[in-house]
């Protein structure tokens, strides 16, 4: 029998390839194998266009192979018609006789309804191969399905004395060009971005990747009492955007402004609304008191922090970090520590 955990790795690298690019379906990665070798790869490159299982079967040159071939995914392969039909049709229909899968898919659409499809075929199958490198690859799509809310990632950058910005609230740039850089990397693999009020009034960002490159998340902000300047950054129309408040207010072009309560239960109420809209992942950049209120209800996943090796002695204090650290690095002077959530 063929090493099953190489191949595998080849899936999730070819699945990663679409990060950014495909939500809200998972990330995937298909390789088709004839005695030991791999004949055929694909991955799902874009939202609405093939998947994985279909690049990759259109890629063998010698389509004869296919009924002696072992196809190897990484997430189980769809079974109902979307904006493309089922894979496992499709698997089924080349008479491809085992399927070695790395995770099943939570979407309740699959849910092991594909597993049952191939069984029924008569396929081989083995589930769990790289089953947690699988299942970390596509942790948004599985917490967004299994939590009913989006994979919630807080980040911030703060001094080596503990503030994130100075006690006048004026905007520095407390981390250096290149963890800025990969902070922008970071919006262009994420959902949607979210800051406060706040944040929102004295930074003035865009919220937008264009250090990287220029893909344009939703932009989510809180606004309470609707008293930002309807002229900052964030309503120029250039990206979807939600302003969380109390106020009733029409939508205007893709800004739209939907009421919450924000006296009990605000971020349960934000991340409803979130989840209905499709939301897989946010990535939460301030101020201190949003990110420091998500800590507090536990409703976070991930927290990405950026040490910087200066000094503000007064200032705004930076959130508490608390959670499994599962990483530390250096970024050109700056400290970036990356902790999970276990909860």
């Amino acid at each position: 029998m063929e090493e099953r955990e190489p191949f595998m790795k080849r899936c999730i690298e070819l699945a990663q390839q679409g990060a950014g690019n495909v939500a809200p379906n998972p990330m995937v990665g298909c390789v088709i194998v004839y005695e030991g070798k791999i004949i055929g790869e694909g991955f799902h490159e874009k939202f609405g266009e093939p998947h994985a299982e279909v690049n990759a079967i259109k890629s063998v040159s010698n389509g004869a192979l296919l009924p002696y071939s072992t196809l190897y995914v990484n997430l189980e392969p769809c079974s109902h018609f979307g904006k493309t039909p089922p894979c496992a049709d499709l698997i089924v229909e080349k008479k491809i006789p085992e399927v070695i899968i790395g995770c099943l898919d939570p979407n309740p659409l699959v849910a092991g309804e594909g597993v049952k499809k191939l069984q029924g075929a008569g396929c081989r199958l083995q589930v769990g191969v790289l089953g947690n490198e699988s299942k970390g690859l596509n942790k948004r799509f599985i917490t967004f399905h299994e939590k009913k809310r989006p994979y919630i990632i807080l980040k911030w950058a703060q001094t080596r004395d503990g503030f994130i910005a100075p006690g006048d609230k004026s905007r520095v740039n407390i981390s250096n060009e290149f963890s800025r850089t990969l902070a922008h990397r970071w919006r262009s693999e994420e959902a949607a971005i979210m800051i406060g009020r706040n944040t929102a009034m004295y930074d003035n960002p865009k919220l937008s990747a264009s250090l990287w490159n220029n893909h344009r998340p939703w932009r989510i902000v809180l606004d309470r009492k609707l008293r930002l300047p309807t002229g900052l950054n964030l309503f120029d129309h250039t990206s979807p955007t939600i302003v969380f408040t109390e106020k009733e207010k029409p939508p205007v072009m893709n800004l739209d402004f939907i009421r919450v309560g924000f006296e009990n239960d605000l971020l349960k109420n934000i991340l409803v609304v979130l989840y209905k809209k499709q939301i897989q992942s946010i990535l939460v950049e301030g101020g201190a008191q949003l990110l420091q209120s998500f800590l507090n209800e536990g409703l976070w996943d991930e927290m990405r922090i950026f040490i910087a090796p200066s000094f503000l002695t007064v200032g705004v204090p930076a959130p508490k970090m608390s959670g499994n650290k599962i990483s530390e690095e250096d970024i050109c002077g700056d400290q970036l520590i990356i902790f999970e959530n276990k909860l």
